[in-house]
This record gives C-alpha cells, structure tokens and sequence, in this order.
C-alpha cells in the first residue's frame, strides 16, 4: 500500500490510468482497485470523482464497493493490524488473537484507532498456515502469536 495522500487530489498517473480504462469491459473494478492503491482506501470523494470520470451512477460504484471485501470505504490506521482467519489460523486461536486485539487498541474488527495510529482488520488465509495463528502489520508478518506477545508486538509501531 503506498503513501496515503489527500484523499480528492488523484495523481497524473491515476487520471491517465481513469481515461486509459474508460471505455473498456470490466473497467470498474480495475479503477477502483488503483484508486485504492494511490490512496489507501475509496473516500466518498474518490468515488464521486470516479462515478464522473467514466460517467457512471455513483450507486453503481458503491454496490461494487460494498459487495467485494477487498475495498476499504474507511481511511485504515497508519499500521493496519490483518489478523489472519482463515481455517488454520482460527482453529490455533486466530479468534482469540481477535479479542486481545479488541482489548488492547479499544477497538472492533473494522476500527480506526482515535489517534488514526492502528487499524484491525480480519483477513482469510495469507499463506502462512504453518505458522499459525499469524497477523500481519504492514507487511510484517508474525507466526505462532499468543496473546501474550501482542502488547510487545504492538509497541514496536508505538
């Protein structure tokens, strides 16, 4: 994920991507995930501006981003915490790492921390099933996490 940035200022490269994509089958979805990319999550403001470039009803889009998980309609924490839930992970205790997550940073699978600081987000499978359970933080990832090396992983992002 790079840099998030203003969220209604879109670069030359993503309005040059926008009008690239404009007229091709399928070209919703492409846009949406660069405009994510560039961002870090779709503001209501990136939408808009979406649903203008390529001339398409702002429900439209909304009903792409609400229907496939991967998009995020709310700016995520600077260290985005993915707790991963996938069948392996779950059954060596990925559910309890949920709960000592929502503990520890006083927030729901979904949440922003006030200080904007973390974000927690429940994710299926990143491929690390022997080392379950396993979280990720910005592309870190820990393997075979216990609840009690949470605080200590959290405080290296403090």
């Amino acid at each position: 994920m790079s840099i998030m940035k203003e969220e209604n200022i879109f670069s030359k490269e993503l309005i040059a991507f926008i009008e690239e994509w404009k007229e091709k089958p399928g070209n919703l979805i492409m846009v949406l995930h660069r405009v994510q990319e560039e961002f870090g999550f779709i503001s209501r403001e990136s939408a808009d501006k979406v649903a203008l470039m390529l001339d398409m009803p702002l429900a439209t889009i909304y009903g792409v981003l609400s229907f496939y998980h991967f998009f995020k309609m709310v700016k995520p924490g600077e260290h985005n915490i993915q707790i991963c839930l996938g069948t392996a992970c779950y059954l060596k205790g990925g559910d309890a790492l949920v709960d000592e997550l929502t503990n520890l940073l006083g927030i729901e699978l979904g949440g922003v921390t006030e200080d904007g600081k973390f974000s927690l987000e429940g994710v299926r499978c990143v491929g690390c099933c022997g080392l379950a359970p396993v979280i990720s933080i910005g592309g870190e990832v820990f393997g075979k996490v216990t609840k009690d090396q949470l605080p200590g992983i959290i405080s290296k992002y403090n």
